[in-house]
């Protein structure tokens, strides 16, 4: 009998913990895009970044998909449209609270949308625990005083909320948007609307320095890390990644733009900042895990009502939201 090779470990291993080193790269790109936003803001404020970031993604897409405009129904147009407003309406919100907060508690904070999505619709009792290990979590990043993370300015955490409301309507219409439209063709034509509604903000903030060259380029540095490798990341690892596990790891998201805050930015943060932040994960895997259980035990009729990451149904429109996302 033959001994297993060294080489065929090698191949099991990489099939194994490849996908998940590919999602947590984009999870990496992701926040050190947001990082560099912030980097960009005292040139164009945070609508012009927002306007930079959104104009970018939106050329490519539409550059890459070249969708059709004809041929949907009017309801369809109204689902992209409502689509394009969520996405205009997460990401100005976002980039108004990562310009008065630190990066790792504004991603913390705009995790709770999906998290309230997922217990607003589920109908597992244990889902209500999961909220309660998160406010806990909210109530120690808040409450948390000195250095660090403490004494979060009002205004910016309102912001960070609010970006995580729109987050969760934002998938609702994403999934809905990917029913009604082909492949990115919806996203695509979503990310022009929310390109528009940006871009007056954006003009009135920052006037002429969005067409600085070296502005410029680091917004469409922006777009990149933020938009264009994670989604191209991220949908190579959903061809060998269940939703569900990829869904958990996007849990992980507020630690990685903690390490990019403190990494880039120099944001400080204490040890109760960092448990505040790990009961907000927790409670955001714990969501998860039960929602999937709870799809599953369901069969398979569709009745679960849930339209977020955990659905295997509208997991690459997920992945392709991405370049709409923070």
């Amino acid at each position: 009998m033959r001994a297993p090779s060294a080489g065929g470990a090698l191949d099991r291993a990489r099939a194994r913990f490849g996908p998940v080193a590919l999602v947590v790269s984009a999870g990496i790109s992701v926040q050190f895009g947001a990082a560099l936003a912030v980097m960009v803001m005292p040139r164009t404020g945070a609508a012009g970044v927002v306007t930079l970031r959104l104009a970018a993604a939106a050329l490519v897409l539409l550059l890459v998909c070249r969708p059709k405009v004809r041929g949907y129904a009017r309801a369809d147009w109204t689902t992209v449209f409502w689509f394009g407003v969520t996405m205009a309406g997460m990401n100005g919100l976002f980039y108004q609270a990562i310009d008065r907060i630190p990066l790792g508690p504004a991603v913390t904070l705009e995790v709770l949308g999906p998290l309230a999505l997922s217990v607003v619709v589920s109908r597992r009792l244990v889902n209500v625990l999961w909220a309660a290990l998160a406010l806990a979590g909210v109530t120690l990043l808040a409450g948390h005083g000195g250095g660090g993370f403490g004494g979060l300015d009002p205004l910016g955490a309102a912001f960070a909320v609010g970006a995580g409301g729109m987050w969760a309507a934002y998938i609702v219409f994403s999934a809905r948007t990917g029913r009604r439209f082909p492949q990115a063709d919806g996203l695509a034509l979503a990310m022009a609307v929310a390109a528009v509604i940006s871009l007056p903000l954006g003009v009135v903030e920052a006037g002429s320095d969005l067409v600085v060259p070296g502005t410029l380029a680091l917004g469409l540095g922006v777009a990149v890390l933020s938009s264009v490798l994670p989604y191209t990341l991220e949908l190579l690892a959903l061809r060998r990644l269940p939703a569900p596990t990829f869904a958990i790891l996007m849990s992980l998201e507020p630690a990685i733009a903690a390490s990019a805050g403190f990494l880039v930015l120099h944001q400080g943060m204490s040890l109760g900042d960092a448990l505040a932040i790990a009961l907000v994960i927790a409670a955001s895997m714990g969501a998860v895990r039960s929602q999937v259980g709870g799809s599953s035990a369901q069969g398979a009729s569709g009745s679960s009502r849930y339209e977020g990451v955990a659905s295997g149904e509208v997991k690459e429109s997920v992945a392709r939201g991405r370049l709409g996302s923070e």
